[in-house]
């Protein structure tokens, strides 16, 4: 089971004058627009869990509420009612000398505009968390220096933040949330003050980091394609509300409501969706075992020129074709070993589908799927890769591709012409598969 690091239970947050009262309100059911007279309702009975080395991304228009939860993750705001753990210990409600405690030790937080010490060296910058915990200043700079060539910024210590280019100083950011070593890290809209090619550059490099370091990640963003892209899990946004929490997947396949339909209909689904999300059930398939009478039923009865050959446990062996197995019938043959061809291209079931026209449009087969196992867990016909681009539901419903078999009639004839049944192939459990009988 994941261990949650990271709770936070029917958050309320609530500026002006009576926060109490707005938050009875809001409790006993008022709206957000109701309760004005008393208090601007920023966070409206908000509850999430941040597992262990995930990156949860909280994301949302201007206004939604979530920087503001951000900054009650780290108790720079209070909470107007519910509570925030870290490890189980809570943050809402304690003395001010043990939350500084805890952000020093535990949470660490990445600020979109970099809040960098200009006065400071990029090495100084990186290395003072570590001051302020008391480590000596040869050992903080070296640890600097360290982290500093992790985050691609070797041999830059000695500049000035001004020195560097806006990716180049939110690298510096980073680098000095991890010197801290803390159990989280919070990144407030972390790369949208990054030009858009810099931007995807940095989440490409925070997703490399990540799959390093395993650090747990509360990303808050208004990008959703951005949250597509890094995000293990999504919390959507809206008016103060949580109004869905789920993998990329999930917000995009089933979307909560009208909203978060809106939200995601631009979204780039090539990036997204992967192979798993899309895949049939693998057909036509045959075990290694089988003959080619029995491969030739499987194809004709599917409309296909093709099947791919599976051994035991489902592993993926190749590809026979419906003309080589009527040779092999031709010529008395009752096993595939000899026809047997490799599998050209086939897709793992993590790949994202931007990754799989060109396997698809090079495989004669609907594109074989497989797992980290070399298992076939199923196949995605070219026309279902593309119809899963488009939005709305139904885009990925089942959709076969027909491959030009040989005339179904010359296969029957082949079937039918009174050659002697091949045995009945086993399956990887060593049981008999029943086969049609052969005259």
């Amino acid at each position: 089971m994941s261990e949650t690091v990271l709770e936070a239970r029917n958050l309320f947050k609530v500026f002006g004058k009576n926060p109490s009262a707005a938050v009875r309100r809001l409790k006993a059911g008022e709206g957000r627009t109701a309760v004005a007279d008393v208090g601007t309702a920023a966070v409206i009975d908000a509850s999430f869990t941040v597992n262990r080395g995930e990156i949860f991304v909280i994301m949302g228009l201007s206004g939604s509420g979530k920087s503001t939860i951000i900054r009650m993750l780290n108790g720079l705001h209070d909470a107007s009612s519910g509570t925030v753990t870290v490890n189980g210990d809570p943050i809402t409600g304690v003395p001010s000398s043990r939350l500084r405690e805890i952000r020093r030790d535990r949470i660490s937080m990445v600020f979109q505009h970099f809040a960098l010490l200009p006065h400071r060296t990029v090495a100084a910058n990186v290395a003072y968390p570590l001051e302020l915990k008391g480590v000596a200043k040869a050992e903080r700079l070296a640890k600097a220096e360290e982290i500093l060539a992790l985050v691609g910024l070797e041999g830059q210590g000695e500049k000035l933040p001004s020195e560097l280019s806006g990716g180049m100083q939110q690298r510096v950011g980073i680098a000095r949330a991890l010197a801290a070593d803390s159990d989280i890290l919070l990144m407030d809209e972390a790369f949208s003050a990054l030009d858009p090619l810099i931007r995807r550059e940095m989440q490409e490099q925070l997703l490399e980091l990540q799959q390093k370091l395993h650090k747990t990640i509360v990303f808050i963003t208004h990008d959703l394609n951005e949250a597509m892209f890094l995000g293990d899990r999504i919390a959507v946004m809206r008016d103060g509300r949580i109004v869905q929490i789920g993998t990329p997947e999930d917000i995009l396949m089933d979307p909560a409501n009208d909203y978060v339909e809106q939200f995601v209909q631009d979204v780039d689904r090539a990036r997204v969706l992967t192979a798993a999300n899309v895949m049939e059930r693998p057909r036509p398939v045959v075990p290694h075992t089988a003959g080619p009478r029995t491969a030739l039923r499987q194809m004709r009865d599917a409309y296909m020129s093709a099947t791919y050959v599976v051994g035991k446990d489902r592993q993926l062996v190749g590809v026979v074709t419906d003309r080589d197995a009527v040779k092999l019938v031709r010529n008395g043959a009752t096993t595939l070993d000899s026809i047997i061809k490799p599998v050209l291209q086939s897709v793992r079931e993590d790949e994202v589908l931007m990754n799989l026209f060109v396997p698809a449009v090079e495989s004669p087969l609907p594109l074989a799927v497989t797992d980290a196992d070399g298992r076939l867990v199923g196949v995605i016909p070219r026309v279902t890769l593309l119809a899963a681009l488009g939005p709305g539901p139904g885009a990925t419903e089942e959709i076969t591709l027909p491959l030009m078999p040989m005339p179904q009639a010359e296969i029957d004839a082949v079937l039918d012409d009174g050659w002697t049944a091949e045995p009945a192939p086993s399956t990887s459990s060593g049981t008999r598969v029943e086969t049609e009988e052969v005259r």
